[in-house]
């Protein structure tokens, strides 16, 4: 199933990028900053550093079998029957992280943009974008998002140019006030948001990218220029909006861009940020979904993962509505069920693979002998 669909390296690449940056842009920095306020910049530098080791143990899964997905790789290495229970895991928990950032682009579009805009009707609107670009297939995500690459840079150094002056380096001070554990646990819920999830990925990479090789090196710059953006923004927040404030907004980054006045001229351009976060957005929530719709079209066996956009979709809008009943809820249970959630798919599945994959071959070489 849809063996000719091929995008190469740099397009990959970008959408690594996306996908690492995502909700980060708005949603890391105050987290952090709850946790070891402003040494929270300290904690993304961590968590971009472990972030490398996970995209290098996907690499490694990978690179075992090349031509299959990452749901065949399961089935694979497991069985039949255990590959598709895990599957079917794999597949609810991009599912629901589909339906977690409707979620959020519909809540933050209600609060900062269409107050009086029902929240309903605008994820129907995001979703019905979301769908139309998963139909139109993987080469074509690949290559708006290549267009749309360079947009987004450029309003990342305006952002960075425009809030320089604002920023108080004495907001940082003392560095490392808080312990090192601290500091080393607050980066799990980063490498979380940021790489543990890049495993649906695996979905991708490399089965439908024609050069496997230079995709890997893609898949590792990707999650590193991913990181260093978000490095740059919490840095940011901390030194423009001080360590208390950044931990009390619920989306530091906005708060951040409204804090830019050049020459009482260029001021509240807010846009900006609203634009970073939206573009990046909901590159993640398609990459999200088609992974879910062809995930669960190939333990189906069927032709084509198409059909199932729409009726998905439509579930995907409703949860995103009943999930969530307050964004209190939505921040605590990112923090604790979420992270649990990304660990157990994310990390506890691959090296699991990992134990397999190995026992296989030992018992192989054994019998061969």
């Amino acid at each position: 199933m849809m063996k000719d669909v091929k995008i190469n390296a740099y397009q990959f690449l970008v959408l690594v990028i996306f996908f690492t940056i995502g909700t980060s842009i708005l949603v890391i920095p105050s987290n952090l900053a709850a946790q070891v306020k402003q040494d929270a910049w300290i904690s993304a530098i961590i968590g971009t550093a472990i972030g490398l080791l996970i995209v290098w143990l996907f690499c490694t899964i990978a690179q075992w079998f090349p031509n299959l997905t990452y749901v065949q790789i399961i089935e694979k290495l497991l069985g039949k029957w255990i590959g598709i229970a895990v599957s079917i895991l794999f597949i609810l928990m991009s599912f629901l992280y589909t339906a977690d950032l409707l979620y959020q682009s519909g809540t933050f579009l209600n609060i900062h943009a269409m107050p009086n805009t029902p929240m309903a009707a605008l994820n129907i609107l995001m979703v019905m974008i979301i769908i139309m670009g998963v139909r139109q297939g993987l080469e074509t995500i690949a290559r708006s998002a290549e267009i749309l690459i360079l947009v987004f840079f450029i309003l990342f150094i305006f952002l960075v140019i425009f809030v320089a002056p604002e920023v108080k380096f004495e907001n940082i001070q003392p560095v490392f006030e808080v312990d090192t554990k601290a500091i080393f646990t607050s980066s799990f819920f980063y490498v979380a948001i940021s790489t543990i999830n890049a495993v649906v990925l695996l979905m991708i990479y490399p089965a439908f990218i024609d050069k496997s090789k230079q995709a890997k090196t893609s898949f590792i710059i990707g999650n590193l220029i991913g990181g260093i953006i978000i490095i740059v923004l919490t840095l940011l927040c901390i030194t423009v909006l001080g360590p208390d404030r950044t931990a009390s907004e619920i989306y530091p980054g906005y708060e951040l861009a409204k804090n830019i006045n050049i020459a009482d001229f260029i001021q509240r351009i807010e846009g900006l940020m609203a634009a970073l976060w939206i573009i990046s957005l909901y590159f993640k929530a398609t990459l999200y979904f088609y992974v879910s719709v062809l995930g669960l079209a190939q333990i189906l066996n069927l032709k084509d993962y198409r059909p199932l956009t729409l009726p998905l979709g439509m579930i995907a809008v409703a949860l995103s509505l009943i999930l969530y009943p307050s964004l209190v809820f939505h921040r605590e249970w990112d923090t604790t069920t979420g992270i649990s959630i990304s660990l157990l798919i994310g990390l506890f599945v691959p090296l699991m693979l990992v134990v397999a994959y190995h026992i296989r071959k030992i018992f192989n070489k054994g019998r061969n002998e």
